[in-house]
């Protein structure tokens, strides 16, 4: 009686292998693939890349009569809060008169299926709601990985042209936030990414 050779261990693996993955294809059900971030998603990660520091910054534009700011503080933002869908970016500025500091705004990102959300949260030195406060809008259109644009609905309707915030990233570089008409800034502030600054206290209502 003739004996028929048996296969080898490799080829024997091999071949259970191939059965293994021909009837996993059998039930018509394939893995889902992993859905691509959207640009707001990434814009939103390049900002939680800086959790947790602070970094130094100045005003860059500001329109004729507006008294906010003199060009000349320091200004600092602080990433301070940060979940998987909200960002809170608390934005500190130096008193020269006084050498004290305003702390009563905190810039709130907040991430949505469909956009991102950005709030101004404005508090008075004993932590109270500041009037107005919480005001802000929704992201528009796509927008970019470092650059988002955010409508506020009520003064667009009122003038007739879009009004709003733009807010860049550039990660280890440069964060701006400013307010826009149409397609041009009005109001603008710029931080230095390259290096980071000492934390600084709570901002007002936040301890």
């Amino acid at each position: 009686m003739k004996i028929q050779p048996t296969a080898s261990p490799i080829l024997s693996t091999f071949i259970c292998l191939m059965l293994l993955f021909s009837l996993a294809g059998c039930n018509g059900e394939e893995a889902p693939e992993r859905p691509e971030q959207l640009p707001f998603d990434q814009f939103f990660e390049a900002l939680a890349e800086h959790c947790g520091n602070a970094y130094p910054g100045s005003l860059t534009l500001e329109p004729e009569g507006d008294e906010m700011l003199t060009g000349t503080e320091l200004l600092i933002v602080h990433f301070r809060e940060c979940d998987e869908n909200r960002l809170k970016l608390p934005f500190h500025i130096e008193i020269e008169e006084d050498d004290s500091w305003d702390r009563s705004r905190t810039w709130i990102f907040t991430r949505h299926e469909e956009g991102l959300e950005l709030r101004h949260d404005h508090r008075r030195p004993d932590g109270s709601d500041d009037e107005p406060t919480m005001y802000g809008g929704y992201s528009v259109d796509e927008g970019t990985a470092s650059r988002q644009e955010f409508k506020s609905v009520p003064r667009s309707e009122e003038e007739g042209e879009f009004l709003g915030w733009r807010v860049e990233i550039i990660p280890g570089e440069r964060y701006t936030y400013g307010t826009i008409r149409g397609d041009e800034w009005t109001w603008r502030v710029d931080f230095d990414l390259s290096e980071s600054v000492d934390s600084p206290p709570a901002p007002w209502g936040h301890e």
